[in-house]
């Protein structure tokens, strides 16, 4: 079965927001009295939704208070949006252009509620076919539904679909829900994102022709 869909995470994958994001969850979990590394994120919180997250190292709130610690961080990040320049990963962009004009399927699927927001300043939004972010779907990675509902809503099956990812959480939940998966180590952390069909650490290692060249 050839690959007639891709699906792109965001952080981590097409822009590097990852300090961003680090910064913004340090700054509230040191408000609540947690010490917070970036072990911390790339383990228990990066590529999660941001309750998730905050639930993850705040285990003696009550749900109320981390929602309220959950709003914190996107209030940090959210600033830190407006006043700090995303990085793009040019290579990325590059992939998603010639998978687009040789005429696959598009979709952009993150965690972040901001995902849509991102996507238009960098000016990448009409790229893609379908964006899937926070706000369209409940269960969060490893659960593979986020790239279940981008598959669904571009007409894709998994089993012709690939997926790029560069965390834990979205390899797991790629492998989980049936989509090839090339996993990006960011990291250095390859043991991480072992169950991806196949690691590299940029996507200017992969070459269209392999992507299109995929037989499921």
């Amino acid at each position: 079965m050839a690959i007639k869909a891709a699906i792109f995470d965001l952080d981590g994958v097409i822009v590097n927001t990852v300090p961003l994001h680090f910064n913004a969850w340090q700054k509230m979990f040191n408000q609540y009295g947690h010490d917070f590394t970036m072990a911390d994120y790339l383990g228990k919180v990066d590529g999660r939704p941001r309750l998730e997250g905050a639930a993850a190292i705040l285990t003696e709130l009550s749900p109320e208070e981390i929602k309220k610690a959950g709003e914190i961080k996107q209030g940090y990040y959210q600033k830190l949006l407006d006043s700090e320049t995303i990085e793009i990963f040019e290579s990325s962009v590059k992939i998603i252009q010639q998978l687009k004009n040789h005429g696959l399927k598009l979709a952009a699927a993150s965690s972040s509620k901001n995902a849509v927001r991102i996507l238009k300043k960098i000016k990448l939004y009409d790229m893609f076919d379908v964006n899937v972010s926070g706000a369209d779907f409940e269960k969060g990675k490893p659960d593979p539904e986020i790239f279940l509902t981008a598959a669904s809503r571009l007409g894709a099956d998994p089993k012709e679909s690939v997926v790029f990812e560069d965390a834990k959480s979205g390899v797991d939940a790629a492998a989980n829900g049936g989509f090839y998966c090339i996993g990006i180590n960011r990291h250095n952390n390859a043991e991480a994102l072992s169950r991806a069909n196949r690691i590299v650490n940029d996507l200017s290692e992969v070459a269209l022709e392999e992507i299109l060249n995929l037989d499921r």
